[in-house]
């Protein structure tokens, strides 16, 4: 049985079906199984947060392999980024260890550091070491920045270019990987082994790139060749605003408390992706550019 996390976020929602079809009973942990679509059918469905230690406990029994993929970019009603972070994280863990569980799966982002810049990658860092500390086979999959399309950037960076102009409010460099590359790279290393203690994969894509060229380059997949012009995180987050038609998610790389600035670059690359037999496309490819 595979417990997962986060079934329902952009990277839930790419894995989960390869989850599903690959024969092992699949369990989701979810607040609300509408958003699980057609998968909701074809898993088992512990209703839950990250926030209630019942939740955990009664997620994991029976379980083999926990995927931990939930997390909170911003302080939310259920709780703060560490709640339902790090202090969720050694929860699980906690609950993990004492359901039996073999092996246990944390996505977490480059440049998760304790002196990082933001809070979620303070936050990360913390969860790391509760994963790396944990009394069974466990890997962190750290992830330069993830996109599909659409995604939060995507989606907010079509609203303010009809407008005119494309905020860039940061100035942090990534390596864009694309989720179903993830879920590949991540079907991949489960399939092997379970090796006793720790392990740590990075996945990035092929290009390292800023978030003012990322910006430009969806714009112009999207056909709006607008300047991408440096702002205050507060103007972009006003411009968004006022350009949306509804309400639209603030992208990580535009908040303050997520990854607002961040240094997402693996010093090697791909190369953990190529190992696991996983070519990651390049953004431009991605967005149909080239």
């Amino acid at each position: 049985m595979l417990l997962v996390t986060g079934a329902t976020g952009l990277i839930g929602s790419e894995l989960l079906p390869r989850l599903t079809a690959g024969g092992e009973p699949v369990r989701c942990l979810v607040r609300d199984p509408r958003r699980l679509g057609a998968e909701r059918v074809r898993v088992q469905i512990v209703l839950g947060d990250l926030a209630d230690h019942r939740s955990l406990a009664n997620a994991t029994r029976g379980v083999t392999h926990v995927i931990h993929l939930a997390a909170a970019s911003r302080d939310q009603a259920g709780g703060t980024i560490e709640e339902l972070g790090s202090i969720a994280t050694w929860r699980l863990i906690e609950a993990a260890e004492e359901a039996g569980v073999e092996r246990f799966s944390y996505f977490s982002a480059l440049g998760a550091v304790r002196g990082a810049p933001t809070r979620l990658l303070r936050d990360k860092a913390i969860a790391e070491d509760a994963v790396a500390s944990a009394r069974l086979a466990t890997t962190t999959f750290a992830l330069s920045l993830a996109h599909a399309a659409p995604d939060p950037l995507f989606t907010a960076i079509d609203a303010c270019s009809r407008v005119g102009i494309i905020p860039v409010p940061g100035s942090g460099r990534y390596q864009p990987i694309w989720v179903s590359d993830i879920a590949d790279a991540f079907i991949a290393q489960s399939a092997l082994a379970a090796q006793p203690g720790h392990q740590r994969v990075e996945l990035a894509g092929p290009q390292a790139l800023d978030l003012r060229t990322i910006s430009r380059l969806i714009g112009s997949s999207l056909g709006r060749r607008r300047p991408a012009l440096p702002t205050s995180p507060r103007f972009a987050k006003t411009m968004l605003r006022l350009a949306a038609s509804g309400a639209v998610e603030l992208p990580m790389v535009w908040d303050q408390q997520a990854l607002l600035g961040a240094e997402m670059v693996a010093p090697g690359g791909s190369a953990d992706a190529l190992a696991l037999g996983v070519s990651p496309r390049r953004f431009s490819d991605v967005l149909g550019l080239d």
